[in-house]
């Protein structure tokens, strides 16, 4: 692969997930690591990602979620928007962070009146802005990669929640491999979500799908709906409604 080429691949991997790690990107393209910190270090002086230790971090979702070059921005209003529909009046909706469930706290209904509990502190910020509906903050530390707080305390105050609706952003997702990401902190906490919730409910553009991260978080057995931007009919959909799963 062309410099060109795997530039061009490794910029479209941090947008789609967020986040990348250099010896991941280095199992993908079949080059070295060295290289791909070369790489990284020339996509960042270009100003088109930010190099951190390990990796790299969109730049999209790290100059603020209100972006207007957030990543696949129309299918994720488009999820936002099935997403909503499962909120009523009275629900504890517990969520984590990231792009898709910015989009969610934007297009609930004014007159809703419910709790949301979240350990994102973009997603607190939107949700602050409804008139009616009440915002408990999770705290921790903050984790910089996923702006969201993670660590033993967060997990323990989390587990003491009986949330009816558990929202969880996506990384990846494969019906052999489950639900994944690259973040150990991350995966921990939404283990965590995972166990307490009543429903869980999987937002993802479908890009994201069928594809595999190195930490596990889940079965997708344990996932109650996925939502997606496609038709629940989508040929790509339908393994995932074999195993049980509700599609929106």
């Amino acid at each position: 692969m062309l410099k060109e080429e795997r530039h061009a691949y490794i910029l479209h991997q941090v947008n789609l997930h967020n986040k990348v790690l250099s010896s991941h990107l280095s199992e993908q393209i079949q080059v070295s690591e060295d290289t791909i910190r070369r790489d990284l270090a020339e996509l960042a002086q270009e100003g088109k990602i930010i190099k951190v230790h390990g990796g790299a971090l969109s730049n999209s979702f790290h100059q603020g979620i209100t972006s207007q070059d957030v990543y696949a921005v129309n299918d994720k209003k488009n999820i936002a928007l099935k997403a909503v529909e499962l909120i009523h009046d009275g629900m504890f909706v517990l969520t984590t962070g990231g792009t898709t469930i910015a989009e969610l706290a934007r297009v609930l209904p004014r007159d809703l009146q419910a709790t949301f509990i979240t350990v994102s502190l973009p997603a607190a910020f939107e949700y602050a802005n409804h008139p009616n509906i009440e915002v408990i903050v999770i705290g921790d530390k903050l984790s910089k990669g996923s702006k969201i707080t993670v660590g033993g305390e967060a997990i323990s105050k989390i587990k003491m929640i009986k949330a009816d609706l558990c929202f969880l952003g996506n990384n990846a997702i494969d019906v052999e491999d489950g639900l994944t990401d690259n973040d150990w902190d991350v995966v921990q906490v939404k283990r965590a979500m995972i166990s307490t919730a009543k429903k869980v409910v999987v937002l993802t553009i479908s890009e994201k799908m069928n594809t595999s991260e190195q930490l596990k978080i889940c079965d997708v057995d344990e996932i109650d709906i996925l939502i997606t931007e496609l038709p629940p009919d989508a040929k790509k959909l339908q393994p995932y409604k074999k195993k049980g799963i509700q599609i929106l």
